[in-house]
């Protein structure tokens, strides 16, 4: 069984950046941070495997955020650069079923998720 319990988020001025945190109790597994705004299809963000070694990103990010892992501390980071109003929403962490065969930006590959986030971008 794993719990996962996100710290960060909060109110940031447009062009600013912040970093999220998602540490996870059980065992390592692969990660991935979603967002989900009001009026608006969750959003797959990124994801990066159990090693830290592979990471995954949505197009539309351009290079913006940045998926990490330590796994001293089995916590995955989310830092968001040039933020801008379109980024306000609620950001989740989950952790993916192993074998699970859903792909990775796909809601059903995760098993668990954190309580949520909300990042908010101010113009």
């Amino acid at each position: 069984q794993v719990q996962l319990v996100q710290s960060g988020g909060g109110l940031v001025q447009a062009g600013g950046s912040l970093t999220l945190s998602c540490a996870a109790s059980g065992r390592t597994l692969g990660m991935a941070w979603f967002r989900h705004a009001p009026g608006r299809q969750r959003q797959f963000l990124a994801f990066t495997s159990r090693s830290g070694g592979y990471s995954y990103y949505a197009d539309f990010l351009k290079g913006r955020f940045t998926i990490s892992r330590d796994n001293s501390k089995n916590t995955v980071y989310l830092q968001m650069n040039s933020l801008e109003p379109e980024d306000t929403a609620d950001y989740d962490c989950a952790a993916e079923v192993p074998n699970n065969g859903a792909a990775y930006d796909s809601a059903l590959r995760y098993n668990y998720w954190g309580q949520g986030t909300q990042v908010t971008v101010s113009s």
